[in-house]
């Protein structure tokens, strides 16, 4: 009977044991924390831009960073207390100096013949930052009597979607300390590994069955022909129909809108890692269609992006 217990004793550590190493080395999402919307509103950090005439308003990350100090020292403890969970970071402030020191971002791209697509900033941003979620945050300092305390809400936004994916709020407990990371570390620490369990759990989904992307498909008046014509003896529409089903995660996606001069295509599951372990994004998935078309069809084309998650294909011209 001891022989029996003892062997099923070390059946189970060794079982243990491989659990611990397969979690410890599984893929965790990378994360960017920034400060909300509304804080960045609340506060004053709020910039204009012209997208082809409309005038919206998005957050000024770099002026914030520039004059809040505050935000800096929320930054920096939310980046500690993740880091000590194990989940990869990316940086505000890093992102924003490689996205400036980038010459070849621009507000708008132009082809040759003229079209133009506008990409916001924090669009140009998402580009350069590439990190899977973005951890916004907004926080209120509560003055009662002598004490002081920190509300907090925190959202995990999917960066190719902007769907909400995780989020926690709350109160920390009333403290003497005036000290702004002690309040935030207080707050936070109630929420902190709940909200971590929803954003792997939400990677883990992308893991099993794909990031989410839109495709968009159009034409320049300069093609000669249009997505309901011929090409290999069927229109070139459903040829890109079938390539799209081809190339994604059990074949999911949906086909919004298809005419002749444009597909529109939702709910697109790309993988997660290619076969060399490689993180797949919108662009590198959508280069795929446009070799296929080029190789194929000898059609050019060309590939816009807004943020990491939509891709347009323009064809008949580069």
């Amino acid at each position: 009977m001891k022989k029996i217990i003892n062997k099923i004793a070390f059946t189970l550590a060794i079982v243990l044991g491989f659990t611990t190493v397969a979690f410890s080395q599984a893929k965790k999402p990378t994360i960017m924390v920034v400060p909300s919307d509304v804080w960045c509103n609340l506060n004053g950090y709020m910039l204009e831009f012209d997208n082809q005439g409309t005038k919206i308003k998005v957050p000024d990350y770099k002026k914030a960073l520039q004059e809040n100090s505050d935000l800096l020292l929320v930054i920096s403890k939310i980046n500690e207390l993740m880091a000590a969970r194990g989940f990869p970071l990316k940086n505000l402030e890093s992102a924003i100096k490689t996205l400036e020191s980038n010459a070849a971002e621009d507000a708008m791209t132009t082809s040759k013949g003229g079209a133009e697509l506008s990409e916001s900033p924090v669009d140009k941003l998402k580009n350069v930052a590439k990190a899977d979620i973005w951890m916004q945050m907004t926080w209120t300092v509560n003055t009662t009597g002598p004490k002081k305390s920190i509300t907090i809400n925190i959202q995990g936004l999917d960066a190719y979607t902007d769907k909400q994916i995780a989020g926690a709020s709350g109160t920390g407990q009333p403290s003497f300390s005036a000290e702004l990371p002690v309040l935030l570390e207080e707050a936070v620490l109630a929420h902190l590994d709940n909200f971590n369990t929803q954003l792997q759990t939400h990677f883990d989904d992308l893991f099993a069955n794909g990031r989410e992307i839109i495709l968009r498909i159009r034409k320049f008046d300069s093609f000669d022909g249009d997505l309901e014509s011929e090409f290999g003896g069927a229109e070139l529409g459903s040829q890109i129909e079938k390539w799209v089903s081809d190339n994604t995660v059990q074949n999911r996606f949906s086909t919004s809108d298809a005419s002749a001069d444009r597909m529109l295509f939702e709910q697109v599951r790309i993988p997660l890692y290619d076969a060399a372990n490689k993180a797949v994004d919108a662009r590198g998935w959508a280069r795929g269609l446009q070799k296929f078309l080029k190789d194929t069809y000898k059609i050019d084309s060309k590939l816009t992006m807004k943020g990491l998650g939509q891709a347009t294909l323009t064809i008949g011209e580069k």
